[in-house]
């Protein structure tokens, strides 16, 4: 079935893969890190590349699953890559060390996972996915694939294959509209996905963070309203001036942020401080459309009081 399948087909470079993983397989099996270190190093870290396709087919191919009503792979299979995950996160720990006794006893238990992973993908996900995903919907898949990228090294063709007639279209740039199981009424398109202007408008209101926006004429033209902002913002700033925004012992220092990168020099400023006994990180970024030429600039504000306490890991939730 795969070798009469066109080229850059989805599951054709799922397999194309799959026989990279083989080899890897192999010679990492039949690497000893004790006696040469660098070499099983090498072949571990192409092997731990194994993470993009696992992204691709958690991002792209079991969305299209689920639509056509089988969500086994969303759960299952999405829980064997985390075991997987775990196994990989466990071993660089042990490289880091250089801890070739841990390595030894813990490698096997990642090859032969991602063995077993094959084998079920080559019984079950693949052949499933090929009789339930329509050719029209396969050919939806190369922007996406693009975007998270694949363990080869190099990059497949496209599918459908590009004529000369065609132009390539990058992912940011595709408004081509597609079947969703939600209402695209009242909606905008932007670089994926699809809202209201009332859910931008909640977005930016419970996003966690402060954000004021400055165009490229110098004039505040936005600021988000959340309930706990960093700074006090009224709707009296909008279409201000920036200079006139700042005290004047910093607006010297906020216009050659903005000079900077009008002219192109400089992408991102960032600050932290003290501010009523609370740690404040400020960040300004550069803000460019497809063709480079200046659009602004964004002002982040947070609090990090709270997450510079963090310490080891909380990976449970603790409502109870």
């Amino acid at each position: 079935m795969v070798e009469t399948l066109p080229e850059g087909h989805p599951v054709k470079v799922y397999y194309e893969e799959s026989a990279l993983i083989q080899d890897l397989l192999l010679e990492l099996n039949g690497a000893n890190p004790a006696e040469d270190f660098q070499k099983y190093y090498n072949i571990f870290n192409q092997l731990t590349t194994i993470e993009k396709r696992f992204v691709r087919k958690e991002n792209q191919l079991f969305p299209y699953l689920e639509k056509h009503g089988w969500e086994g792979p969303s759960q299952g299979m999405w829980s064997f890559h985390d075991n997987l995950r775990e196994q990989i996160k466990l071993l660089n720990g042990y490289n880091a060390e250089k801890n070739i006794a841990k390595i030894q006893d813990n490698i096997p238990y990642l090859t032969q996972g991602i063995e077993r992973l094959l084998t079920i993908e080559d019984m079950r996900l693949f052949p499933n996915a090929m009789d339930l995903i329509t050719d029209a919907e396969w050919k939806d898949f190369y922007t996406g694939d693009e975007e998270i990228g694949w363990m080869l090294l190099e990059k497949p063709k496209p599918y459908p294959a590009i004529t000369k007639e065609e132009t390539y279209i990058h992912p940011s740039e595709d408004t081509s509209a597609r079947e969703l199981s939600f209402s695209l009424e009242n909606t905008f398109h932007y670089d994926e996905g699809y809202m209201t202007p009332e859910q931008v408008n909640l977005l930016l209101r419970f996003l966690p963070i402060d954000i004021t926006y400055v165009d490229e004429n110098d004039k505040v033209i936005f600021y988000n309203r959340g309930d706990d902002r960093v700074f006090a913002r009224s709707k009296g700033i909008i279409g201000r001036e920036v200079r006139f925004c700042h005290p004047p012992k910093s607006v010297d220092m906020v216009l050659r942020i903005v000079d900077e990168f009008r002219a192109g020099t400089k992408d991102v400023a960032e600050f932290w401080f003290n501010f009523k006994g609370r740690i404040i990180h400020i960040r300004y970024f550069a803000i460019r459309d497809n063709n480079k030429t200046y659009k602004g600039v964004i002002e982040m504000s947070q609090d990090i009081t709270d997450i510079q306490k963090l310490e080891g890991e909380k990976r449970l939730l603790d409502w109870d």
